[in-house]
């Protein structure tokens, strides 16, 4: 099973095996050297240095380790009568607060003290400390952190540092070369080098995910380092690693600068960071879906839902709508909405181009200020054949006895193993509450859609789950 592991670290301690060698075995030859001592080697013009070792040389000063102390609050002894709880309370008693110190990396981004890095790293930290190149050990403010996007600024009293600059992570190319630089383990001032993997990976971490790939070696305490390209500039900052052993395998992940630009500047202006809000939850387009919804193709983001009161219901979204176009950007994956909406000015008018019953239709939103709830983003699902259910009509007492939101609705009790709807991601708990675009309150609804059908034709699902909304199609 995979692991997500972010890029800070305690210190590592290193240890040492000597190899013991018996003296008798060295008394027993001394042959003679094959060389003379007085034999000199012909000098030799000294190579010029490597692009990669010059920019390491000129780089590594810019580059920090930060360090934080958190406390963490101990474990409170069990409750109970009697000496009920006795064997327990021995291991899991009271116990008190504790300090938890980690290390991660930082770079300078201006010489006035402005210092980049993880939000991860200094999350929750009740002491920050920047230790430079030259050995000062500093303390570090936090001039303002954005978790949705794993940034923080930090601020140390000092001038005249050195720094590296940012560049354009959008040009990056797959196979392009690069280097990270940070702390791993604690080992302070490690370089390794590798090439671009891939861009725009999407991991799981938050609404914004649009990661950089790379095989440069990123470890536990890397988290805020640079991602440098061949030209001295940083393109990303090192945050996640996939690894099965806590170590690196040849895939770790950096947050691309472009995306990281405007963020740090609104940190440095205000300490937080304002997003533009549509209101909706999008999911992918899968193919079966595409044709559902009479798509020349998996394309754009599909509306699972509008949010009360949004933009986009201001606007005349609706659900089943396949958002293609957002402010002149065609929106080809729906992992690509929430990036450009949260980039729009609050305030500003947009034009949004949306397919609906296969027909483009253009609306006009006002783009609203993200509140700090995150926007809810529906998950993805692949989708095939035919139904294999066991339901039950969704009473209000049924409901609250599941724990479910919804109160009207069919209830799925059990899905069929290997079955067409197994395959197609339906989940016991999930509620049903659409089918081919018509409501569906009972089983008796279900049912009569089901026997509608038509041969070879496929069925549009809306269901419930976990709060969320999404479509699943199920094919002939």
């Amino acid at each position: 099973m995979k692991r997500w592991i972010i890029a800070a670290t305690a210190p590592l301690a290193v240890l040492a095996l000597a190899i013991v060698v018996p003296v008798f075995a060295l008394q027993k030859s001394n042959p003679a050297p094959l060389w003379s001592e007085h034999q000199v080697a012909p000098a030799a013009p000294a190579p010029p240095p490597s692009p990669w070792v010059q920019l390491a040389r000129e780089l590594k000063p810019a580059v920090v380790n930060v360090s934080t102390k958190r406390v963490e609050e101990g474990r409170r002894r069990l409750e109970g009568s009697g000496d009920e709880q006795a064997p327990f309370n021995q291991f899991f008693g009271d116990q008190p607060r504790r300090t938890v110190r980690s290390l991660g990396s930082g770079f300078i981004v201006n010489a006035d003290g402005y210092v980049v890095t993880n939000n991860h790293v200094v999350d929750g930290a009740t002491e920050i400390k920047v230790t430079l190149a030259d050995g000062r050990e500093l303390a570090a403010k936090v001039l303002g952190r954005d978790p949705k996007t794993d940034l923080a600024l930090l601020k140390i009293d000092a001038t005249g540092l050195p720094l590296i600059a940012l560049g354009v992570s959008t040009q990056l190319q797959v196979g392009e070369p690069v280097m990270a630089i940070g702390n791993p383990f604690g080992l302070e001032q490690t370089v390794t080098t590798g090439i671009v993997s891939a861009t725009g990976r999407v991991i799981g971490e938050g609404p914004y995910d649009d990661f950089i790939q790379t095989d440069a070696s990123i470890n536990p305490g890397n988290s805020g380092g640079p991602l440098i390209n061949s030209k001295g500039q940083a393109v990303g900052i090192n945050t996640a690693l996939v690894s099965q052993t806590g170590g690196s395998v040849g895939i770790g992940f950096a947050i691309p600068i472009d995306l990281a630009k405007p963020v740090l500047t609104q940190l440095a202006a205000a300490g937080r960071v304002e997003r533009g809000y549509l209101g909706v939850a999008v999911q992918r387009v899968t193919p079966d879906l595409a044709k559902s919804f009479k798509l020349e193709g998996p394309q754009g983001a599909l509306v699972a839902s509008v949010a009360a009161g949004s933009p986009a219901m201001n606007a005349g979204v609706k659900r089943g709508d396949v958002i293609v176009e957002y402010d002149g950007h065609r929106i080809a994956r729906s992992d690509a909405l929430p990036r450009v909406v949260a980039e729009t000015p609050v305030g500003k008018d947009v034009a949004l181009v949306v397919v609906r019953d296969g027909k483009p239709v253009t609306l006009s939103v006002k783009v609203a200020r993200l509140a700090e709830a995150p926007e809810r983003v529906v998950a993805e699902s692949n989708t095939t054949a035919p139904l294999g259910l066991t339901v039950q009509t969704l009473t209000p007492a049924l409901a609250r006895q599941f724990g479910l939101h919804e109160s009207a609705g069919v209830l799925v009790r059990g899905v069929e193993g290997a079955s067409p709807a197994a395959d197609a991601g339906v989940q016991p708990g999930d509620v049903i509450a659409e089918i081919d675009r018509q409501p569906v309150k009972s089983v008796d609804d279900l049912e009569r859609a089901i026997d509608k059908r038509r041969p070879g034709s496929s069925t549009l699902l809306l269901v419930h789950r976990n709060g969320g909304d999404f479509y699943i199609a199920l094919g002939s």
